[in-house]
């Protein structure tokens, strides 16, 4: 896989308001606009740190997979993010590779273009990639 960097780490929160403020508040970081992604039926934002950022997950579904983590996990670290030129490349690469994916076309995400490996596949750790989408 071409890896440009790490995009961003994912931590799974029960109110991304008030998560966001400590993020703010305690630590200094910038707040930042708070986005509902339909695809992922989630509230999410991205905080800049350095190079890198730090999302923030707050399901709106209560069945679907991220509130079923914040169920059985609580408040935790929930994926990694590399951004890579090209996603849908990249997945059709990793799976003639073997590699178990969640998503074998990509699609709208936060980050831009996303698309997700399967843990199994990472030793345990949910595994996004992002192209993100030039403005």
């Amino acid at each position: 896989m071409d890896v440009k960097k790490l995009h961003h780490i994912a931590l799974v929160v029960k109110d991304i308001d008030e998560s966001l403020k400590d993020y703010a508040d305690i630590l200094g970081f910038p707040k930042s606009e708070i986005q509902f992604v339909p695809t992922q039926q989630v509230r999410a934002t991205l905080i800049p740190v350095g190079d890198c950022e730090i999302e923030l997950i707050q399901p709106m579904d209560p069945n679907g997979g991220v509130a079923k983590f914040l169920e059985k996990r609580g408040e935790a670290f929930h994926h990694i993010c590399f951004e890579v030129a090209d996603v849908d490349h990249e997945l059709t690469e990793l799976e003639k590779k073997g590699c178990a994916l969640i998503d074998k076309k990509s699609r709208p995400g936060l980050a831009g273009m996303v698309g997700f490996l399967h843990p199994k596949s990472t030793r345990g750790v949910l595994t996004e990639i992002c192209t993100p989408i030039k403005h």
